[in-house]
């Protein structure tokens, strides 16, 4: 690697280093990022592999300020310097220029940026996946497709800033050019910043939905919140892609949304449904498409919602599909809906036990369920488990004697009923 010839140059990328590491930004749920790796890119063509990681290291000092346990600040200030060292050998192994050189081989410069960017965010992913699973608090998956994947590219992209940055440096500006690129900075942390915003926004809208509906009845409270959970849990197990796995969920979230046109009365009535009531229930799906229909960015899980009724065998509502023409994400959705219902108390009846529900669903496999969805679920429920629903709720009714209420899904003769919504015969 490159030695160190310009101390005073190292300063000023140092200070440079400390701007972008403020210019940090939220990623996932609980992630955050920064731009020093624009400037570590400056760094490795204007001083080479060698200054970057001193400026990696310099970089850090601000964060010693925080109280954290001194593993992870071990931890941290070696994540910096091996994912820069390992940019570093990129840019070198890319035999890229470095000094007053690389305005003479601009394709080598940009070849070898490119390397040293890929390089960098590998490594610091690795790192940090790594201390993920060591620590068993969370997923290195999850980490891996909410955080790496929807960033990647945008932060490869403007690692090629400190590029320009060093090449408007050496061009004759010198650390005037600092300044001109901080614009560009700023701008692009607001950019990267607009992912988080935009995800928060979504999902506020889709709490709104579910909030309303329900205040309704205390015995459903958190049923959408543990179906998308539960939906979730079931794609990753059927290892979905990052955005066909946020759909999943968002479906999941808002497969019940149409019940905000059903009278309260009817959803919170324990016993038997009449016809009228039955037909107002059925039409929740339908009510649900007509909800989500105006929102743009739940176009996909529209046919989610509208067919989360159906059964596997054609019994089901509101179109009477079976099989495989039954979307694919609806029929996930009714496996984790009937799951969760079974689960929970109801007014005229307690929970059943997790057991019990999966022997059930396990039971009416081809008559109401996608066998091989359902196989995926028992699996990963005996995997990794169920959290019950813990919300304060009434005791049961025990005068009330019925098997399965219009909220339940019918499960034939595991459940004792005949109608997805209608309650027993």
């Amino acid at each position: 690697m490159t030695r160190v010839t310009d101390v005073w140059t190292l300063v000023v990328l140092c200070l440079l280093m400390l701007i972008g590491g403020f210019l940090r930004f939220s990623v996932g749920s609980s992630y955050l990022a920064s731009l020093d790796s624009v400037v570590l890119m400056t760094v490795y063509v204007i001083s080479g592999p060698w200054a970057a990681i001193i400026a990696a290291g310099v970089a850090y000092l601000p964060q010693l300020r925080r109280r954290l346990p001194w593993e992870r600040r071990a931890f941290n200030v070696a994540q910096r310097v091996l994912a820069t060292a390992a940019g570093g050998i990129a840019y070198t192994l890319a035999n890229g220029p470095v000094g007053d050189g690389a305005l003479d081989h601009e394709f080598r410069a940009i070849a070898a940026t490119m390397a040293a960017t890929v390089a960098l965010h590998i490594a610091n992913a690795a790192l940090v996946c790594l201390v993920i699973w060591i620590d068993g608090k969370a997923s290195p998956v999850d980490f891996f497709r909410q955080v790496v994947v929807p960033t990647f590219l945008p932060m490869a992209g403007y690692g090629f800033l400190g590029l320009l940055l060093a090449v408007v440096w050496l061009g004759g500006l010198g650390p005037v050019a600092g300044l001109l690129v901080l614009v560009p900075l700023l701008f692009a942390r607001w950019a990267l910043s607009q992912y988080e915003v935009e995800k928060n926004a979504q999902a506020a809208t889709l709490r709104a939905f579910i909030q309303v509906i329900e205040t309704k009845d205390l015995y459903t409270r958190g049923h959408s919140e543990r179906v998308s959970e539960g939906v979730g849990m079931l794609g990753r197990q059927l290892r979905l892609s990052p955005d066909r796995q946020a759909a999943l969920e968002n479906a999941g979230l808002l497969h019940d949304v149409g019940k905000v046109g059903v009278p309260t009365r009817i959803i919170r009535k324990p016993g038997k449904l009449d016809d009228t009531e039955m037909d107002a229930i059925r039409l929740h799906p339908a009510r649900g498409v007509e909800l989500i229909g105006n929102i743009p960015f739940l176009e996909e899980v529209k046919s989610a919602v509208l067919h989360h009724h159906e059964k596997y065998d054609g019994t089901g509502y509101p179109a009477g599909l079976s099989g495989t023409n039954i979307p694919y994400f609806a029929r996930i959705i009714g496996i984790v809906d009937a799951f969760d219902s079974l689960t929970s108390t109801r007014s005229y009846r307690p929970a059943r036990t997790i057991d019990e529900t999966l022997a059930i669903l396990v039971k009416d496999k081809l008559s109401h369920f996608d066998p091989a969805l359902v196989d995926a679920f028992v699996d990963v429920i005996q995997r990794e488990g169920w959290k019950a629903p813990v919300a304060e709720q009434p005791a049961p009714d025990t005068s009330v004697q019925m098997a399965v209420d219009h909220d339940d899904l019918s499960l034939g003769s595991g459940g004792g009923a005949s109608g997805n919504a209608a309650g027993p015969l």
